[in-house]
């Protein structure tokens, strides 16, 4: 029995379904029952718990042998964090795979949320548990998020400079996550998802714009500019100035990193920007994509 945390998100759906593709039993933590996928089958158990209550996780841990563990962007991750750690040191000794962020440990450019992962990866190290670190780049999937204002306005406005980054597709991350909670080998490792290429966004603008059916340009805006508009968004000031610490990490070239990750545990390239983009056509031109709930 494999948990899988934030098993409705962004990564954890995906993770889901390649999990069963696997033939592996998933117990899913949800935070509401009313809330479960319909394409989850009988191999999927629902588990109803709060990371924020570690009396709550001790029915999920009983009796898994791995765990995925991801939690919410918030001030309160790290110590979400631990309550997973806890409950399931205390249920036995199942394998972790914490997905954190490429560069979790690299403090050149200071990006609050990499905090949070880096707590959990201390915490782990104590425990004595077998762990793994997956640490993805930044989601292709993020961009599906922006494109209300893409349409609006004909500009991907970021604080990114002319930086090129090796985006991800989630399914990506989330098929990597299945091989590594179902295989062995890979104990204290961390392990970078990039995508097959690094891109400056003056080539996404041109594709998203391409996908969309209108010219889009990129423009490369100041934080305090991109603090501003994220704002406006409704988001909090703490996660509008970790977005905008997580943006000035790619402005300065961080994560332009390839890695090989995907290829070397799937036997396939990465998903290039054109497959993800022609995978989520209906969507693109209906304008119906919902805003994705993990930000990387």
């Amino acid at each position: 029995m494999i948990l899988v945390t934030g098993a409705t998100g962004t990564v954890g759906r995906p993770l889901v379904r390649a999990l069963r593709a696997r033939g592996a039993a998933v117990r899913a933590l949800v935070r509401d029952a009313g809330g479960v996928p319909a394409e989850w089958d009988d191999g999927v158990e629902p588990v109803v718990a709060d990371l924020d209550d570690a009396g709550s996780l001790a029915a999920a841990a009983e009796g898994i042998e791995a765990v995925h563990l991801l939690t919410p962007v918030g001030p309160g991750a790290a110590r979400q964090a631990r309550n997973v750690i806890d409950a399931v040191a205390r249920a036995g000794r199942p394998k972790v795979v914490l997905q954190a962020a490429i560069g979790v440990r690299q403090r050149t450019v200071p990006v609050r949320f990499f905090d949070a992962h880096t707590a959990a990866l201390d915490h782990l190290e104590d425990s004595g548990l077998p762990w793994t670190v997956l640490a993805p780049n930044g989601f292709l999937q993020n961009f599906l998020g922006l494109l209300p204002d893409l349409r609006r306005t004909g500009t991907l406005a970021l604080p990114t400079g002319d930086a090129a980054v090796s985006y991800v597709d989630a399914r990506d991350v989330a098929e990597v996550a299945a091989a590594v909670l179902t295989t062995d080998g890979h104990e204290g490792a961390v392990l970078d998802v990039t995508g097959p290429r690094a891109m400056d966004h003056d080539e996404i603008a041109e594709r998203l714009g391409a996908a969309l059916g209108r010219e889009l340009a990129y423009r490369a805006i100041t934080p305090e500019q991109a603090r501003t508009a994220l704002l406006g968004t409704g988001i909090s000031m703490w996660q509008a100035d970790g977005l905008v610490e997580l943006y000035g990490r790619y402005a300065a070239g961080a994560a332009r990193v390839v890695s090989d990750t995907v290829p070397r545990l799937l036997g396939r390239p990465a998903r290039p920007i054109e497959t993800f983009l022609a995978d989520h056509a209906t969507a693109l031109q209906a304008g119906s994509v919902p805003r994705p709930e993990n930000l990387r």
